[in-house]
């Protein structure tokens, strides 16, 4: 196996393929990256189990430089083979392999590192039966972006910890939550009419790589399967495994009529709760009041140990009735950042039901965040 390839190009696909791979695993292989050389190609796989990643550098794309001189494959040290090649001091690389070591040289550097065989590397999941569509990469960037927020971190309801994906029609909704909020957000797929129904719950983290993977491509066809969900756009293929379990039915969470209202400049809200969370999050119970008074809103924090905070809202619309409620902050400044630079509507109930943010003028909650109260007596 033998062949040499532009330094910067190499680095671009080793960065992201290394993002499936991880220190702390109980597979000691998966440490390593996967290098396959075929007459065409370069193929770079890593995995943790519970994402892989796979990325095909086209020996007819110029920008690659790739010139393969002899096939074969092999697996090498992720983070020490990575460092190296980020450290070479000429433009473009070479690596020759020979048994099992890997000689790695470019301009007047060169390392030779030891490997284990291509064949000793798990293979990559086979889809017997799965669902299939496509959908624009800035589509899916949007639905991971404004509902990764609101999944659980804690692993003691592992379910929570996924993003809930349901195809219906020709629509995708995605749903999280942690008990505490939730988000949802509905998108049309354009020239996707009748697509099979489908409901999978993929891990929040592994939309969170995917969501950096997607920046730059157009499109990108998902195929669903019983266990895992597979993204493919460009030259690269993302694998991940799929949670097992019910997801909490969250339709029936959501308010379905309001007694108040406030329409306001999203930045607006956030930077007032920005100033009011100064001294909250001095506090123990880290929370700020909403208080709505004969058509007034004010944003007010308190800490016993520091001082007050109070802040009239400049909101462009009240209604309804009077209101204080309480609640943490930092939730409703992760619902205001996902939709900033829009005008949203905050939408209550009463001061002990969960209230929802939407985008103004929405009507059906494709956009919606959704937060529950603190009690504070």
């Amino acid at each position: 196996m033998k062949f040499t390839i532009n330094r910067q190009a190499f680095i671009k696909a080793l960065n992201d393929v290394s993002r499936a791979i991880s220190s702390k695993t109980t597979i000691p292989i998966l440490t390593n990256l996967k290098l396959d050389l075929e007459e065409d190609q370069l193929v770079l796989t890593g995995s943790n189990a519970d994402i892989s990643i796979q990325i095909s550098l086209a020996a007819d794309d110029t920008a690659n430089e790739l010139v393969i001189e002899s096939t074969g494959g092999i697996t090498l040290p992720a983070t020490f083979f990575i460092n190296i090649v980020k450290h070479l001091p000429a433009t473009n690389m070479t690596l020759s392999i020979e048994g099992l070591q890997a000689l790695i040289t470019s301009g007047s550097a060169s390392f030779k590192i030891n490997g284990q065989p291509s064949s000793a590397y798990p293979k990559l999941p086979e889809l017997s039966e799965s669902k299939s569509l496509k959908l624009s990469a800035a589509q899916l960037i949007e639905l991971i972006a404004q509902t990764k927020i609101s999944a659980s971190t804690q692993e003691s309801r592992p379910i929570l910890t996924g993003i809930h994906l349901s195809l219906s029609g020709n629509q995708m909704k995605a749903v999280t939550t942690d008990s505490h909020r939730l988000s949802q957000r509905i998108i049309t797929l354009v020239g996707a009419e009748n697509i099979d129904d489908a409901s999978v719950i993929i891990p929040a983290k592994a939309f969170n790589e995917l969501q950096s993977l997607l920046e730059g491509h157009n499109v990108v066809e998902v195929k669903l399967s019983a266990n895992q969900a597979v993204f493919i756009f460009g030259r690269t293929t993302f694998y991940s495994r799929l949670l097992e379990g019910n997801y909490p039915e969250t339709d029936r969470l959501i308010p379905s009529e309001a007694n108040t209202e406030i329409e306001i400049d999203a930045g607006v809200l956030s930077g007032a709760i920005d100033r009011a969370s100064l001294l909250s999050h001095e506090s123990r119970n880290n929370v700020v009041l909403l208080t709505i008074k004969d058509q007034q809103a004010e944003i007010s924090g308190n800490s016993q140990e520091v001082g007050q905070v109070k802040e009239t809202l400049s909101a462009d619309k009240i209604a309804g009735d009077d209101l204080e409620i309480s609640f943490n902050p930092d939730y409703v400044r992760d619902a205001l950042r996902v939709l900033q630079g829009k005008t949203v509507e905050l939408k209550f109930t009463t001061n002990l039901r969960p209230f929802i943010i939407i985008p103004e003028g929405e009507t059906d909650n494709k956009q919606l965040q959704l937060i529950t109260p603190v009690r504070t007596f």
